[in-house]
C-alpha cells in the first residue's frame, strides 16, 4: 500500500443544479460555468509511524472564490478515519516555530556604538445512483463538514456518480483512472462557506475546518498529480512533518540546495566558543562535515538548474520559472519542548535590560553620569562573559501563546518536527511525490533550525 499525504483536489458542489463544465476550468476543480475557486495556499501536518505503518495528516486548504457552496475530494490509499481538529491548530503551529534570534544585551542610554562594541560576539454508508462499481462506504459530518468516504472500478463510473451526486467536475476521467488503478479510496467533503468571510464582490475567502485523516500506509506519498490539475500555474505548499526522523523532498525537489549553502555562508560569523565545540548552532556543522562529499556535486547540480543562493534573500525562480524547497524550521522535539505548550516552560528568554534604575535625566546630570555609566558597563561586562552567545528571544501575542496547549498531543517528545515551504509549477506536478527521509548518500541530516541564521532569509 502505498500513502498519501495532501494536496486537496478541489471541487465545487453544485447543489440541485446541473450546470455544464466551465471551460476554462482546471481538472481538479469541480466548477460552475464562469464561477471559479482558486486554491492560492495549502497547509499539511503530516504524522508518521513506520514501525506500526499508520500515517495522520491534517489539511486546511484556503479557498477564494464566488460559488456559495462547495467543496473538496482527498485521495487515499487506504480507507481513513476522520476526526477534526482545533480551528487555530495551524495557526498555532506557527507561533510554535517561529525562529528565535540571538541578541545580546543593548544600552538604549548611551550611544549604540558603546553597546556593539561590548557585545559584538557574533551573528545575529448509501448506494449509487449512477456509477456501477462506485461505492459510498461511509457518510457523516466532521466538524462542519460533510463527507462521504467512497471507491470506484472504473474512472467512467466515479465520473457518472459524481455528475448524478451534482458535482460537476470538469477534468479528465484519465486523471481518475490513475488513482483507481491503483484502488486509492476517494472522500469528498462539502464545504458551507458561511462559515468563510464574504468579499464586497460576493466571493469568499477563508480557511476550511481543519480536518484529520489517519490511515494505514507504507511510504509517504503527496497527490501531486491530482493536484497539477487543480493549479493554473502554482500552488504553495507549506508542510510540518512529525517523523522518527528529520525528512526532506526527493531530488531536486531537495531543500538541501538552499540549507548546505546556507550553512556555508554562516560560518565564521560567530566568535569561537560561542556554540562550544561546534561553529553553528543545531550541530548545523556536523552536518556540512558529514555531507561533505556530496555536497560538491549537489551543489554543482543547483548551478545547472539555477537555484542560486543569495544570503538574506528568499530564492528567486530559475529559467523554468521554479523555486527550490527551503527548510523553515526543523527540531527534534524535547520535553521543554512540550512543556512549553503545557505552560510549564517559557516562550522565549528575557533580554536583561541593562538601563535598569536609570533615565536619560541620570546621564545628563554631569555629577552622576560618570557612575551611571560604570553600572551600564559592568552590566555588559558581566552578561558578556556570563552569556558570550546572547540570549534567544522571539515575540507572539500572549493569547497566542497561551493557546499552544491545543497542540498537546499532536506534537511529541522525541519526534522530528520538519517544516518546508515548496511553491510547485504544474511542471513539477506530473507524478506523485514521495517525501523521504534527509539525507545526501549514506549521510543523515540530524540538524537543527530553531533560531536564525546571518544567511538566513527574511
Amino acid at each position: 500500500m502505498t500513502r498519501l499525504l495532501g494536496l486537496l483536489a478541489v471541487l465545487t458542489v453544485l447543489l440541485g443544479m446541473a450546470l455544464p463544465p466551465a471551460a476554462d476550468s482546471a481538472c481538479c476543480y469541480f466548477s460552475a460555468k464562469e464561477k471559479d475557486i482558486l486554491q492560492p495556499a495549502q497547509k499539511a501536518f503530516i504524522t508518521w509511524d513506520p514501525q506500526e505503518k499508520v500515517e495522520t495528516f491534517t489539511v486546511q486548504p484556503r479557498f477564494e472564490g464566488s460559488v456559495v457552496d462547495f467543496g473538496m475530494v482527498i485521495p487515499t490509499p487506504a480507507r481513513p478515519k476522520l476526526d477534526e481538529m482545533p480551528k487555530d491548530f495551524f495557526k498555532e503551529l506557527a507561533v510554535f516555530t517561529i525562529l528565535k534570534r540571538r541578541e545580546h544585551p543593548m544600552s538604549h542610554l548611551f550611544p549604540q556604538v558603546l553597546s556593539q562594541r561590548l557585545t559584538n560576539l557574533g551573528a545575529l454508508p448509501a448506494a449509487a445512483k449512477a456509477g456501477g462499481s462506485v461505492k459510498v462506504l461511509e457518510a457523516g459530518i466532521v466538524g462542519s463538514l460533510d463527507y462521504k468516504i467512497i471507491t470506484a472500478g472504473k474512472a467512467d463510473d466515479l465520473y457518472a456518480w459524481l455528475k448524478e451526486n451534482k458535482y460537476n467536475y470538469v477534468g479528465d476521467e484519465a486523471t481518475l483512472d490513475f488513482y483507481i488503478k491503483k484502488k486509492w479510496f476517494f472522500t469528498v467533503m462539502k464545504i458551507d462557506t458561511m462559515q468563510m468571510k464574504k468579499n464586497p464582490d460576493g466571493s469568499y475567502t477563508g480557511d476550511v475546518t481543519p480536518t484529520r485523516f489517519q490511515f494505514i500506509s507504507d511510504k509517504l506519498v503527496y497527490p501531486l498529480k491530482i493536484t497539477r490539475l487543480s493549479v493554473k500555474d502554482k500552488t504553495e505548499a507549506l508542510f510540518y512533518v512529525q517523523a522518527p526522523h528529520k525528512v526532506d523532498l526527493p531530488g531536486d525537489l531537495t531543500y538541501q540546495y538552499q540549507w548546505i549553502p546556507m550553512l556555508e555562508n554562516a560560518q565564521g560569523w560567530y566568535a569561537k566558543g560561542t556554540f562550544g565545540s561546534h561553529n553553528l548552532p543545531g550541530k548545523e556543522d556536523d552536518w556540512l562535515k558529514a555531507s561533505a562529499r556530496q555536497a560538491g556535486p549537489l551543489l554543482k547540480r543547483g548551478e545547472e538548474l539555477g537555484f542560486d543562493f543569495n544570503r538574506g534573500q528568499r530564492p528567486q525562480p530559475n529559467r523554468q520559472g521554479r523555486i527550490p524547497t527551503t527548510l523553515e524550521w526543523a527540531k527534534r522535539l524535547s520535553a521543554d519542548d512540550i512543556g512549553l505548550l503545557k505552560g510549564d516552560a517559557p516562550y522565549s528568554e528575557k533580554l536583561p535590560n541593562v538601563d535598569e534604575g536609570f533615565t536619560e535625566d541620570s546621564i545628563k546630570d554631569n555629577n552622576k553620569s560618570p557612575a551611571v555609566f560604570k553600572v551600564i558597563h559592568e552590566r555588559l561586562e558581566k552578561y558578556r562573559k556570563e552569556r558570550p552567545a546572547g540570549f534567544l528571544v522571539r515575540e507572539a501575542p500572549a493569547e497566542d501563546v497561551k493557546q499552544l496547549k491545543i497542540l498537546v498531543g499532536h506534537v511529541k517528545e522525541g519526534q522530528f518536527l520538519t517544516k518546508f515551504r515548496k511553491i510547485f509549477t504544474t511542471g513539477e506536478m506530473e507524478d506523485d511525490l514521495l517525501i523521504v527521509p534527509a539525507k545526501l548518500g549514506p549521510a543523515e541530516d540530524q540538524s537543527e533550525y530553531e533560531e536564525v541564521l546571518p544567511t538566513s532569509p527574511p
